[in-house]
């Protein structure tokens, strides 16, 4: 009986390639995903410093008074010194990595940054991507506006502003209620200083005090009955107090009309040429409110837009504003009196961030403490 033989030789060299590519292709393969999902963790954690410590990078922002540069490239600030009893509170070694507000939340959604702090506003549109601990601080947008320079030509202008007129208005009807009660008793026995026509009469008594609140005394006209006396000595000392409120209502009144712009506060917004900080949350805000803003790279860029005139007003958040004004822009630039669009501060950090607790619970009792205050202090004085 005869039989097929079955025995198989040895393969050619290209049939083992083929039956051997495949695996070896697979396997390459899944060994660059493994590596593109764990990048991130790599970079995280793979920063070691000579002790032979994980050193963390932590992304930040250059933003005076919250964060501030060094020649020598050291850090320091508000939310830097926050950041400093944090990271000693939980023995964590790290190093900062400057970003852009996009660059610091990407760091922290993508997990190469530990954290970012900064001056970050909590938004709902950033706690889609990243977490943020409970507000260090609260504050709101403020308003930069060019600084109107006060000549003779506005000092003019001001005498017609409405305040101004509705104030000089008060006064004279003030003038004019003494002058007739003077003139009631006057009339019959003072016929000649308060006589004659009830408009000569009560046209004197306005005249006598005019006269004696200025404390001019001409003694041209003066009370010579009980009751005119009587009205007058009340009207010497009332007069004292009157004069007072009114020169201070209308120096008030002068100068503000005098250094107010076209913007007077968040209203005028709609209506004049605004910036903002690129991919800010002023910027977000504004376009919000259905206002383009004019974005620009960075705050001194803005501030100066605003001094040479090429915008009306910068929008940012208000102390960050007031800081940089009063150290560099103060004669060109000024930050309007109060704010608007409450903003509140956090420290960003990855989703599900297995610190966030420990983090929250330390910086809450940081806030509350005498070291945080002085740290205040010393960059946001004692207001």
């Amino acid at each position: 009986m005869c039989y097929e033989s079955t025995e198989v030789g040895p393969a050619a060299p290209g049939e083992r390639l083929r039956r051997f590519a495949p695996p070896l292709l697979n396997g390459a393969l899944a060994a660059m995903a493994l590596l593109f999902l764990l990048g991130p963790i790599f970079e995280l954690t793979a920063q070691i410093d000579e002790a032979g410590e994980t050193v963390v990078k932590v992304g930040t922002r250059v933003v005076a008074p919250f964060v501030i540069q060094e020649e020598d490239g050291s850090f320091h600030g508000m939310t830097v010194a926050l950041w400093e009893h944090v990271a000693g509170e939980l023995g964590l070694e790290y190093r900062f990595a400057e970003r852009d507000i996009a660059g610091m939340l990407d760091g922290v959604a993508d997990g190469s940054l530990y954290a970012s702090a900064s001056a970050l506003t909590i938004t709902s549109q950033r706690e889609e991507e990243v977490d943020f601990t409970h507000p260090f601080y609260v504050t709101g947008l403020g308003i930069a506006v060019p600084r109107e320079p006060v000549g003779l030509g506005s000092a003019i202008l001001a005498l017609f502003d409405p305040e101004f007129l509705w104030v000089v208005f008060l006064l004279a009807g003030v003038l004019l209620l003494w002058g007739f009660l003077v003139w009631i008793f006057e009339r019959a026995e003072n016929q000649e200083e308060f006589g004659g026509s009830p408009v000569q009469g009560i046209g004197s008594g306005f005249w006598w005090a005019a006269v004696t609140m200025t404390t001019v005394g001409y003694g041209d006209k003066s009370p010579r009955s009980v009751g005119g006396r009587i009205v007058g000595f009340i009207w010497m000392f009332t007069a004292i107090i009157v004069i007072s409120f009114f020169t201070a209502s209308i120096t008030s009144s002068l100068t503000v009309s005098q250094i107010d712009g076209r913007v007077a506060g968040a209203e005028d917004l709609p209506h004049v040429r605004v910036g903002a900080l690129a991919e800010s949350a002023a910027e977000t805000h504004l376009r919000e409110e259905f206002i383009q803003p004019r974005g620009f790279g960075t705050l001194e860029e803005g501030l100066a837009a605003v001094a040479a005139g090429d915008i009306d007003a910068f929008v940012h958040d208000a102390p960050i504003l007031r800081f940089l004004a009063q150290e560099g822009r103060s004669e060109t630039v000024r930050v309007l009196p109060g704010t608007f669009a409450e903003q509140y501060y956090g420290i960003a950090l990855p989703l599900d961030h297995p610190d966030r607790n420990r983090i929250n619970q330390i910086l809450l009792d940081y806030l509350v403490s005498p070291e945080w205050e002085q740290v205040r202090r010393r960059y946001m004085g004692a207001s």
